[in-house]
Formats: C-alpha cells, sequence, structure tokens
C-alpha cells in the first residue's frame, strides 16, 4: 500500500510553520478568481447582447455554461486530484482558467465566448476541491483549519457579491469584455507562485482510477443541474427538456452510488454517507445556499424593479451582507471552539431566518436601515452556517478523501444554489400571477403575459398607456411585493427546518491528531534528515492536550463520543 506524506507533516518539518498561511493566502487568491466569475457576467448581459446579438437559447448557454460545466465535474477533478496529485491538477485549473478567460473576453461570435465559458467551468471545477483538499492537507491541525475555513469561505462570499459591483464598474467604463481580462494577470502572477509555494499532496493511489464512475458523475450532476435550472426558468417540470435530463441524470447518479459501493477502490467512499456529521453537514449546505442564492435573485429584483436602483447602486445595497459575511467568517473558528458545531449551525439558521422575518416588512417604498439590518444579519447568519458545516464536513473525511469530500461539498453547494433559483423562484411565481388575475381595463392576453414577470409587466404597461396601463403597474407592483412576502415566509421555514436538521451535529468540537499525520512525522523523525525529533514531537504533544472547548477530556478508549 502506497502513502504519500501530507502537505502538512513536510511544511512543519521544513521548518516553515509561517508558509502554510502563505499556501492559504494563494488559494484564497485563487478561489476569489472563480467565486467572482461566477457572478461577474450577469451586469454584462445586456452590452454582450447588443454586440453579439445572440439568439435567446445561445444567451441562456452563455450566462449558465459556467456553472453547469463546473457543477457536473467536481466530483471528477476532486477526486483525480487524490490520485494524482491536487497541486498538479490546481496548477493546470489555474492556466486553463487564464486561457479561457483571453478567449472570453476576444470573443467575437456567441458560439466561442459560450465554449469560452465552458472552459472556464473545467477550470472552475479543477481550482475549487483542489483549493479545500490542499487547505485540509496544510493544516492537520482542527483549530487552525478552522480558522483557515473560515477565511476561506469569507473570501468565497467576498467574490460572488463583488463580481456585480466589479462587472457594473467595468462594463459602465470600458465594454463587457473586460470582466474577463480581470483574470488573465492575476493567473499569470497566480500561476508561478502556486508552482513555487504551494506543496504537493495525495491520497492513497490503491487500485485504478475509475474512469467510468467519474463519467457517470459527471453526466449524472449535469442532468440534474441542467434540470433544475430550467425549471428555474419557469419552464415546465413535465415536458422532456426538463424532466428527460433530470430523470437521466437522478438514474446516473444511483448507479454511481451503486458502482461506489461494489468496488475494492471507490472513488468516493460511500461510508462516509453514513457519519451522521458528514451527511448533516452536506444537508446544511444545501438549505444555506438554496436560501441565500433564492433570496438574492428575489431582492435584485426588487431593488430594481420596485425601488429602481441601478444595477451598481443595487451592488451597493447588497455590500452589508458580504461585510457580515466576512466577520462571520473572521470570528467563525473562535464560535467553533466556544459553543460547537450543532449550537453554531443551528443558531445560524436561526439568526438567518429572524433576518428574513424582518425582510417581511419590507414594501414599496425604500426603507435603508431595514434593509440594511436584515442584510447584515443575513450574511452573517448564513456564512456563520456554511462556515460550520463545511468545517465539520471536511473533518470527518480522512486525509486521503480530502479531494472527494471537497467535491461534494462543492457539488452540494452548487446543487442548492440551482434548487434556491427554483424552489423559491416557482414559489414566487405562484404567488405573484393571481395578482394579475383580473385588473379593471387589462385585456386577457396582455394580463397573461404580466404574469411572466414584473419586468415584462412593466413592458406590457408601458404598452398598454392610458388608465389601465397605469392600473397594471401599480398591480403587478402590489402582486410583487405581495409574493414577496410569501417567498419569504417560506424559505424562513426552511430555514427552521435546517435548524433542526443541526441537532444531528456534534455538540462539541473534538481535536485530535490524525493518525495519518503522526505516521507521517514518525517516517521523518525515522529518517532524521529534515528536523530533530523533538519539533515534530512538540506540536503533537501540543494538538492532543487542548481541548476546543471547556468540556473534560475524558481517557482514550473510554468509549465517549461527542453528540
Amino acid at each position: 500500500m502506497q502513502r504519500t506524506i501530507t502537505a502538512g507533516a513536510r511544511l512543519r518539518a521544513a521548518g516553515g510553520g509561517a508558509n502554510r498561511w502563505v499556501v492559504l493566502v494563494v488559494l484564497c487568491i485563487s478561489l476569489l478568481l472563480v467565486a467572482l466569475d461566477a457572478t461577474v457576467l450577469h451586469v454584462a448581459v445586456p452590452s454582450l447582447t447588443e454586440d453579439l446579438r445572440p439568439s435567446s437559447t445561445a444567451l441562456l448557454w452563455i450566462v449558465d455554461a459556467y456553472p453547469l460545466i463546473c457543477a457536473s465535474l467536481l466530483i471528477l477533478f476532486g477526486t483525480l486530484g487524490d490520485r494524482v496529485g491536487r497541486r498538479r491538477v490546481l496548477l493546470l485549473g489555474y492556466a486553463l482558467f487564464g486561457i479561457a478567460s483571453a478567449v472570453a473576453a476576444l470573443a467575437t461570435a456567441p458560439e466561442v465566448l459560450i465554449a469560452a465559458r465552458a472552459l472556464l467551468g473545467v477550470g472552475g471545477a479543477m481550482i475549487m476541491p483542489a483549493t479545500l483538499s490542499i487547505l485540509r492537507a496544510v493544516f492537520p491541525d482542527r483549530r487552525e483549519r478552522a480558522t483557515a475555513i473560515g477565511i476561506w469561505t469569507a473570501v468565497a462570499a467576498v467574490g460572488a457579491a463583488t463580481g456585480p459591483v466589479l462587472g457594473g464598474f467595468l462594463v459602465e467604463h470600458y465594454w463587457w469584455g473586460s470582466v474577463f481580462l480581470i483574470n488573465i494577470p492575476l493567473m499569470a502572477l497566480i500561476l508561478p507562485l502556486g508552482r513555487w509555494l504551494l506543496p504537493e499532496s495525495k491520497g492513497r493511489a490503491d487500485g485504478p482510477w475509475d474512469v467510468l464512475g467519474a463519467l457517470m458523475a459527471a453526466a449524472g450532476v449535469l442532468g440534474v443541474v441542467l434540470g433544475v435550472k430550467r425549471i428555474g426558468a419557469g419552464e415546465d417540470l413535465f415536458t422532456y427538456p426538463t424532466a428527460g435530463p433530470l430523470l437521466i441524470g437522478a438514474a446516473l447518479l444511483i448507479l454511481f452510488v451503486r458502482r461506489q459501493k461494489r468496488r475494492a477502490h471507490p472513488l468516493i467512499d460511500m461510508r462516509l454517507f453514513s457519519r451522521a456529521a458528514f451527511t448533516t453537514s452536506v444537508g446544511c449546505i444545501v438549505l444555506a445556499m438554496l436560501a441565500l442564492v433564492g433570496l438574492e435573485l428575489i431582492a435584485v429584483q426588487y431593488l430594481q424593479l420596485v425601488l429602481g436602483l441601478s444595477p451598481l447602486e443595487t451592488g451597493l445595497r447588497l455590500l452589508p451582507l458580504t461585510f457580515a459575511a466576512m466577520a462571520a467568517g473572521a470570528t467563525g473558528s473562535y464560535t467553533l471552539r466556544r459553543i460547537g458545531p450543532r449550537r453554531m449551525v443551528g443558531w445560524g439558521f436561526v439568526l438567518t431566518a429572524a433576518a428574513v422575518l424582518l425582510l417581511v416588512l419590507m414594501g414599496q417604498h425604500d426603507r435603508p436601515l431595514l434593509l440594511t439590518c436584515g442584510f447584515v444579519l443575513l450574511g452573517f447568519g448564513l456564512q456563520t452556517t456554511l462556515f460550520s458545516a463545511y468545517e465539520s464536513m471536511l473533518s470527518e473525511a480522512p486525509p486521503e478523501s480530502a479531494g472527494g469530500a471537497a467535491a461534494i461539498g462543492e457539488t452540494s453547494y452548487q446543487l442548492g444554489a440551482g434548487m434556491g433559483i427554483a424552489l423559491l423562484g416557482s414559489v414566487m411565481n405562484a404567488a405573484y400571477a393571481p395578482g394579475l388575475s383580473a385588473v379593471p381595463g387589462v385585456p386577457d392576453a396582455a394580463g397573461r403575459a404580466a404574469t411572466n414577470s414584473l419586468g415584462e409587466a412593466y413592458q406590457v404597461a408601458d404598452q398598454l398607456g392610458g388608465a389601465a396601463g397605469t392600473a397594471l403597474y401599480h398591480a403587478a407592483r402590489h402582486a410583487f411585493v405581495d409574493g414577496l412576502h410569501v417567498t419569504l415566509f417560506v424559505s424562513a421555514g426552511l430555514l427552521l427546518l435546517g435548524a433542526l436538521m443541526a441537532l444531528r451535529l456534534p455538540r462539541v468540537m473534538e481535536c485530535t491528531v490524525d493518525p495519518e499525520d503522526l505516521a507521517d512525522r514518525q517516517d521523518l523523525d525515522d529518517r532524521q534528515d529534515l528536523v530533530a525529533p523533538e519539533d515534530l514531537v512538540a506540536p503533537a504533544r501540543e494538538e492532543l492536550r487542548v481541548p476546543a472547548t471547556r468540556e473534560p477530556i475524558e481517557p482514550a478508549g473510554s468509549g465517549r463520543t461527542a453528540h
């Protein structure tokens, strides 16, 4: 059986205690670029539509190619990194991301831009799980790893929220291709830095890599995400373009799970899902993303269409959410050690639900203080939940499966985002449409067209003009706000369900020394060519000695498990 020395042991043995924080900086920069690219294009859509003149179908693929391809390939590249080396996969992802950004910026046809966005998705799928799995290897001490994951999740929140603001600025002052050009100099810098600074780490290389299983997982996730996105776009569930990919994807994922259970050397050890903390953490990530993305989408529509704010003003209004998320990530490690995963995830969901219920007070007039308070509570609560869920999930996975576990976490993140748009968008539409069923003076055809969206209702009202147009305009605003309130109540219910789910998480944060890490230290001690034995023993004693909470530590072998 082959075993690779973990990056954490190598860095400590080299006397580079500070190096792991430099590694974290490199990983966070790469994560920031990927998170930015997921949202920066949204505000550039009108500009590129005017320039490239894509069809409605082509425009849909320009927007969706990146998240679809990225989500479908996370498991493939996450498990491949466990086999061939996470650093190697990450560096290839950097290079591909930079090349694809250049192609996208200079695209002169919709087909070229779609292909470039797909390549960006491939690069993102190589980068995302690799950053988290390298982080797992570089920080074997759970307390330090919790701090690192807090910073990592805060950077992801900053990237996602900064994307629309940065994109709006670039499109306003330059041209739509500039939203991609910003990636190129940063990737040109981070590629040599990553090659120089990042340590290589691998999992166990027993048995062949399951190529067929990896392709089944990729196709399955692609089908499910595509189906969910079509539902979120308002497509009928029972049509073949929607139900077909959804059913085929679900069937492939079921076959993938059965295949992994039968194989002696699976891509993903399905026994991970028998651990309550791992399964619950994955479920909490899905629920948190469901609430976050669905609410952000509806909030953007409210700010722009009801309050009449510009895209740049809308992005600035959402900045308090980002700052609160940064604060939650920065303090997450301390909070987790003090109160444990169960309370942290549970109270994070409760705080988010309270923020959502506070936002029910939103109406047709601007209330900046109310919105700011609601967004601050929303950002802090959701980031608290996501941080603790990611930390618990990653700590439950053994080091050799870090890439697969990271891929599962990122896939659940993407699925939650898609489900949030589909579910909360459907609730919003169901509550919004009845309010336009019988507007005085509005023809039936115009009323049916207005039920598609608030933006389309405004267009129909402008076409009608006169008293009928004014009546439709005000009725649509009232119906949207009423639908928003219903959606917020549904979202609060889902968040409280997440708080109940969190009761299955451990009550305390257990800080134990990884046996593999100790074995690596013993290997290095035997060689006596890198560091003195006492330099390796001291950190091990410290990790074993310091508890994460004030709970009494029972002797080894007592059989006590925290729940």
